[in-house]
């Protein structure tokens, strides 16, 4: 169906659905079980797809909602039953880098212009503008992401064979909302942004619009960030060829993870939170210890630099692909 190229994917959290954005702006749903489209194809963004992100389960169990960012510097909020767009939210002066859509119905925008914004989902009003990094905002992660994205599968019961959770749209909306209560506890969610300007902030964006910590140490632009699934630890991963390690609570520096010849591309938690991969451009994964603090496995194989990782949310395999057109599935 694209005629571009498709620059952001995301699953709904009932993983009946695939959202994917492309060059040209428009948005396509399709069903994974069948790899047919659904609906009519998204159109309204005037330049390419940066980031999508589904509404969380626990707040609505039918998944019906989608939030896309665009180089254009908006965001919509689309309604993907109907086919159409809900709302527009527009305050951004450049383009739009990430999206995440809290647990607590709170949307959150990084961009190039500097700032994070934090809206209302339900109507779309702008709440509070993050300000204080010093150029583009490339990456936000919340404490909360991977519960928000496993919404109410339990991954630890995982298997390598595919099984639906059972149970009505109010069934898995509870148990969802139980898994998010869990990991949020009595504290609202807390975010943290990566820039170009080489440090991270660490924010309770539903509180204050000033930071907690302002987290310095790294010598280039950081590409990615995230929160462990226990919510301790968050990881940085930059060009300056490091992993860092900080304290989820206070943004404290913890360690520095060294061993990569070449830019840091990605990196992604493993389940347990216990371990950390990380691709780069000097062609290899690696595997960190979080505890032990120092590189566990090497993983060569690609022929070219590694572009992206993930590490599945049952955290039995970590997917990888870059430049040398292979996608490369890795079993722990």
């Amino acid at each position: 169906g694209h005629r571009h190229w498709v620059l952001s994917i995301a699953w709904s959290p009932d993983g009946k659905k695939l959202a994917s954005g492309c060059k040209n702006g428009q948005i396509f749903l399709w069903d994974p079980a069948t790899g047919n489209q659904i609906g009519r194809v998204l159109t309204g963004h005037s330049k390419w797809i940066t980031c999508l992100c589904w509404e969380p389960l626990h707040i609505n169990p039918e998944c019906r909602y989608l939030a896309s960012a665009s180089k254009d510097g908006s965001i919509r909020i689309w309604d993907t039953l109907m086919g159409r767009c809900d709302k527009i939210l527009t305050s951004h002066t450049q383009s739009v880098t990430c999206v995440k859509w809290g647990g607590d119905s709170l949307l959150y925008s990084s961009s190039q212009d500097r700032t994070i914004k934090v809206w209302r989902s339900q109507d779309g009003v702008l709440c509070r503008t993050l300000q204080g990094h010093a150029h583009w905002v490339n990456t936000m992660a919340l404490s909360t992401d991977y519960v928000l994205r496993t919404g109410a599968f339990e991954p630890a019961e995982a298997t390598i064979n595919p099984q639906d959770v059972s149970g009505s749209l109010a069934e898995l909306k509870d148990k969802a909302q139980q898994r998010y209560d869990q990991v949020r506890g009595q504290e609202p969610e807390r975010l943290v942004s990566g820039s170009d300007d080489f440090t991270l902030f660490l924010w309770r964006p539903a509180e204050d619009k000033k930071p907690l910590e302002r987290m310095t140490g790294h010598q280039a632009l950081i590409n990615q960030v995230l929160f462990s699934p226990d919510t301790r630890i968050i990881a940085s991963a930059s060009f300056d060829k490091s992993i860092k390690l900080w304290d989820g609570r206070t943004g404290k520096y913890l360690t520095s993870l060294r061993g990569h010849v070449s830019a840091v591309y990605q990196i992604a938690w493993s389940a347990d939170s216990r371990l950390l991969v990380s691709g780069s451009s000097d062609s290899t994964l690696k595997v960190w210890d979080a505890k032990m603090k120092k590189l566990a496995i090497d993983l060569p194989g690609h022929a070219d630099e590694v572009y992206a990782t993930d590490w599945s949310p049952d955290g039995q395999r970590v997917a990888s692909g870059g430049k040398d057109k292979c996608l490369r599935i890795w079993r722990r």
